[in-house]
């Protein structure tokens, strides 16, 4: 069954630009939008599981953390090793999981980011694609894009390009990039099949995506598809399993692996005040690519 989005679109999108937007800014805080932020680690109380156990280059200790976003990125999965290699204030604590680590990048290749916020997942792109690689990141928050480009500019990253845009309409070029990430945005838009056509337009032939997102376990009722807090909190427009692998086939990809993480009770109980999600949702790993046929044929005739 086709999930229904019952909000119009352009009020969703509004109100996840502004309150991404305040993110941005720093305002978050302030105005209380962090504290209920699935994908935020601005929490009103600290979670045991993402502050139990730091590591021993932990920042913040379990008591004070609250949680803080390098507590929350390592229940995410990145190491102590990829936050430090970031600039500071590339981390905001937002995601639900780490794509890099499932992207299988390599020296050379073009990686483009989906929703690249501040930038984190897109530095740490940058360096595993190194000098003779390039890193795209788009999105749609216009002081997410300034915050990024201040984060590149300090830390001398020449290879990472920010660009503003929707992920619905990316501003990129037919078949340039060679691995899409994204992490914890793609549920955000009201209708993810532009989304996934797009990225199947961009990649090249042969081309992979590796995706962090949240997958609903089945249907979502009518009330959480409604409840703006929810959509913007990682939830509410969370596309049913069954559906979002039939959205990745009619965009054209193949091999598709949609798997929940393997601490994804932990990265859902990590988000505060949303008791009982686990049994909705789940964090979840999306793999898929585009076939090489297209490049094949063109070869044949060609050649």
């Amino acid at each position: 069954m086709k999930t229904t989005n019952t909000l119009d679109p352009e009020v969703i999108r509004e109100e996840v630009r502004r309150r991404y937007g305040a993110i941005a800014r720093g305002t978050a805080a302030a105005t209380g939008l962090a504290e209920s932020s699935c994908c935020s680690a601005s929490t009103s109380t600290p979670s045991a599981t993402c502050c139990a156990e730091p590591s021993a280059a932990a920042t913040t200790s379990p008591e004070s953390c609250g949680c803080s976003a390098d507590a929350q990125a390592r229940t995410l999965g990145y190491s102590d090793a990829e936050l430090a290699a970031v600039p500071e204030g590339a981390n905001l604590g937002l995601g639900c999981g780490n794509p890099v680590a499932i992207a299988s990048l390599q020296p050379g290749q073009t990686v483009l980011d989906l929703g690249a916020g501040a930038g984190f997942d897109a530095f740490l792109a940058a360096r595993a694609v190194g000098p003779t690689g390039r890193v795209i990141g788009v999105d749609m928050t216009a002081d997410m894009v300034a915050k990024a480009r201040a984060n590149a500019k300090k830390s001398g990253h020449t290879n990472v390009d920010f660009r503003l845009g929707e992920i619905e309409a990316l501003p990129v070029a037919d078949g340039i990039v060679d691995v899409i990430l994204s992490n914890c945005v793609i549920n955000l838009c009201p209708d993810k099949r532009p989304v996934y056509r797009e990225a199947f337009r961009v990649l090249r032939p042969g081309g992979r995506i590796a995706v962090s997102d949240v997958v609903a376990r089945g249907e979502l009722s009518e009330a959480v598809r409604r409840d703006l807090e929810l959509r913007w909190t990682c939830v509410g427009g969370a596309t049913p399993h069954g559906e979002l692998q039939a959205i990745l086939r009619e965009a054209g990809f193949v091999d598709i692996v949609i798997r929940p993480r393997g601490n994804t009770d932990e990265v859902i109980g990590s988000w505060d005040g949303q008791g009982g999600l686990a049994k909705q949702v789940f964090a979840a790993e999306v793999l898929a690519r585009k076939p090489v046929a297209a490049a094949s044929t063109a070869a044949r005739c060609c050649g």
